[in-house]
């Protein structure tokens, strides 16, 4: 048995199925960050997105994927020497998962995938119980174009033992968080979530990097007379909560909640979310 990761296990005293089987992905995601601290990873890039808010400042829902930025633009980026460093730190915790780049070099997100089998042979698991072939995985993606104006801060974490992170400060993450809620193509209840706990913790986002990133991409892309100031967000982002079918943006997001935290998606609706919307500063 492992027992330093079967210790981070027992901590999250899983309630069913599924929490175990988030508590084993959120623990090779922090293997996993601190694998690339060793490879100096956080040198040119820094943490972003819900992972982070979940890892770093105790978000409740679990995340699937780990979100990066370059603190500068590099169309070269690459993953493949960062996961090769990976594997090796792994190998050092009984791990023997696979790693490796994915999708299309010449976009500006760069992915990568992580798949374990081998983990779930290693503990005392309560209720989870994968079927045969079945690997966790977790994907990792990195923006090499990143919008300018982002600003970036310095965690230090325990497990597996101390590590340094770089990440974009609360102010950028969630600029970007907004970036996403006006410009994705679908309905992601999880970045709706995401937007509710950056209100109750009274979060003001950063303009200059939220207007550069929608002149950058999606539909205010190149309109470089757009004024983002906190009326222009207000309305912006009303219309989009009018237009959200919240009944499937709660359904998204609910398999990544605990038990105690399900009743409240009965609240979701656009009354909800306007509310919230006024509290924006």
């Amino acid at each position: 048995m492992n027992k330093i990761i079967q210790q981070q296990l027992d901590r999250y005293a899983a309630k069913d199925g599924n929490e175990e089987e988030h508590a084993l992905k959120e623990i090779i995601q922090e293997l996993a960050l601190y694998a690339l601290w060793r490879a100096d990873f956080f040198q040119v890039a820094a943490f972003q997105g819900g992972t982070s808010l979940r890892i770093l400042y105790g978000l409740s829902r679990f995340s699937e994927d780990l979100d990066f930025v370059l603190k500068e633009p590099e169309p070269n980026f690459d993953w493949t020497a960062y996961l090769k460093q990976l594997l090796l730190v792994f190998e050092e915790y009984g791990i023997e998962a696979e790693a490796l780049p994915k999708g299309s070099l010449d976009k500006p997100m760069r992915m990568a995938v992580i798949k374990d089998s081998s983990v779930v042979n290693q503990l005392n698991l309560s209720f989870y119980s994968a079927p045969a072939g079945k690997k966790l995985k977790i994907k990792l993606e990195i923006d090499v174009n990143p919008p300018a104006g982002s600003g970036f801060d310095f965690s230090y974490l325990e497990f597996p033992t101390d590590y340094e992170v770089c990440h974009q400060d609360l102010s950028s993450n969630f600029a970007l968080k907004i970036h996403a809620l006006l410009c994705r193509g679908f309905i992601k209840g999880r970045d709706w979530y995401d937007f509710n706990w950056y209100i109750k913790q009274g979060v003001s986002p950063n303009l200059c990097l939220l207007k550069n990133a929608l002149l950058q991409a999606g539909p205010w892309k190149g309109q470089g007379d757009l004024a983002v100031d906190n009326d222009w967000l207000k309305g912006a982002l009303q219309k989009k909560i009018d237009s959200i079918d919240w009944l499937k943006a709660a359904n998204d997001v609910a398999p990544f909640l605990n038990a105690l935290e399900q009743p409240s998606l009965s609240l979701w609706s656009a009354r909800l979310f306007s509310q919230k919307l006024s509290k924006l500063t």
